[in-house]
């Protein structure tokens, strides 16, 4: 009952508050209370706008908490108006009929699960609000069959301080972070490999006057190339020392032409510049696959541009490697640089010319794409110490050359015997395309190697 009188007594003291808040004193710009007096034993308008705020966080916790006693008991559905927990919500809590009431249900619903006591008491402290707890607990059971053992009270931890400090929004975004560090190994691959398949550019919408509209969906190694490649294209231009009246999205959209034009321009030959511009951030162990337990971050990250801190699983890493201008700032188990990489890895002109005479094109078993449309991959890759030579690639189209990362298959260079001399005649690439065969082949040229 005193907690009651307590609830209505607090209510009563705000209501009204617009018609006497004129006599709150202001702040100085140090912060600090100026203007005389107070009102009400009330500090300055900041003070007075976060004891509002405090209080509200309190309410909504309160009110998960009624709804979760109120579902324990059964009282939406007794009584001769049964209802659902949610309508019941809404007849009691007009407030939440705008919306909300959804969120109070779930969220009092997912407290009476122990696995998520970190989230009730962050909410019933006032720090998590209700709308940020209810994407917490929706990320936290979207992830819990992804992660390693052991791994979930971290990622709860994580996801809850992502809520209270950047809301709902970074709570999502913390997603890749969190699968790299506390996934089950190879989960932030399989995710970028499944986001691969949605990567889709419409056909052009056209209103009769002469814009079109396109709309283009991107996994997370397609926005860092675009990204990488769109920031320097995109950049203000300032024209005799008038600044650039052109919008971002103006810009960027002109920047994509223009790399298409250069793309048209270049024809069917090997273009000077290279596909993709990144720097790419990547612990040594997580590039080798070498990586046990729960804490290690399992992917690359880009550094610089407008892009930067976007996570590439290690696969991704490595398949850009092969035919991109990627400069990989590779890290020891104490953060030391290893190696920076240099674009000079990648196959010169010449050599990309070569494969296209010897390959034909696509050397994937049954796959008819032209050699201009193909990359040239390392099969031995550069990541495990593969030289750039012509002996050690093979023309890959991006469909297959993403399989035989994926699936980890190994090829190599054959000399088919000339059927007139018996002598060494053409070459071309075998593979071998048991899930797998690359790890064998690295087995068995580390067996080979002195001690």
């Amino acid at each position: 009952m005193q907690r009651r009188e307590a609830i209505a007594a607090a209510r009563v003291a705000l209501t009204g508050i617009g018609d006497w808040l004129w006599q709150a004193p202001g702040n100085t710009s140090d912060g600090s209370s100026a203007g005389g007096g107070t009102a009400g034993g009330v500090g300055g308008l900041a003070e007075l706008l976060g004891e509002v705020d405090a209080l509200g966080s309190v309410c909504d916790a309160a009110r998960v908490a009624v709804v979760g006693e109120a579902i324990d008991r059964g009282e939406p559905g007794s009584g001769v108006r049964a209802m659902t927990a949610v309508q019941w919500v809404r007849e009691h809590a007009p407030s939440t009929r705008a919306g909300g009431a959804r969120a109070v249900v779930e969220v009092a619903a997912a407290f009476a699960k122990p696995v998520n006591e970190p989230v009730r008491v962050a909410v019933e402290s006032g720090r998590l609000p209700v709308r940020s707890a209810a994407v917490v607990v929706t990320e936290a059971d979207r992830l819990r069959p992804l992660l390693a053992e052991g791994a979930e009270p971290h990622v709860l931890a994580g996801l809850v301080d992502m809520a209270v400090e950047h809301g709902p929004r970074g709570c999502r975004m913390v997603r890749p972070a969190l699968l790299a560090r506390y996934g089950r190994d190879g989960q932030l691959q399989v995710e970028q490999d499944v986001a691969r398949r949605f990567v889709a550019l419409s056909q052009p919408a056209d209103d009769g006057s002469g814009i079109s509209e396109y709309r283009l969906v991107l996994d997370p190694e397609g926005r860092a190339v675009l990204e990488a490649a769109l920031g320097p294209l995109s950049a203000p231009r300032p024209v005799e020392g008038m600044r650039d009246l052109r919008s971002c999205d103006q810009r960027r959209g002109e920047a994509l032409v223009e790399l298409v034009r250069r793309a048209v321009v270049s024809g069917q030959g090997v273009g000077p510049v290279a596909k993709t511009q990144l720097v790419v951030s990547v612990d040594w162990a997580a590039l080798g696959r070498d990586v046990r337990g729960v804490g290690g971050l399992r992917a690359g990250s880009t550094v610089g541009g407008v892009d930067a801190g976007t996570l590439l699983a290690p696969e991704t890493v490595r398949r850009l490697a092969c035919d991109a201008s990627v400069l990989p700032v590779v890290l020891g188990s104490a953060g030391e640089v290893l190696d920076q990489g240099r674009a000079v890895r990648l196959f010169t002109t010449a050599q990309t010319r070569r494969l296209w005479l010897r390959d034909g094109g696509c050397t994937f078993p049954g796959c008819s794409v032209p050699a201009q449309w193909a990359d040239a991959h390392h099969l031995v890759h550069w990541a495990d110490f593969g030289v750039t030579d012509v002996g050690n690639a093979a023309l890959l189209c991006g469909r297959h050359h993403t399989v035989v990362h994926s699936r980890r298959l190994a090829g190599r260079v054959v000399t088919d015997p000339d059927p007139g001399t018996g002598q060494g005649g053409g070459e071309r690439v075998q593979w071998d395309l048991t899930l797998g065969s690359y790890d064998q082949l690295l087995a068995r040229r580390a067996a080979q190697e002195p001690a």
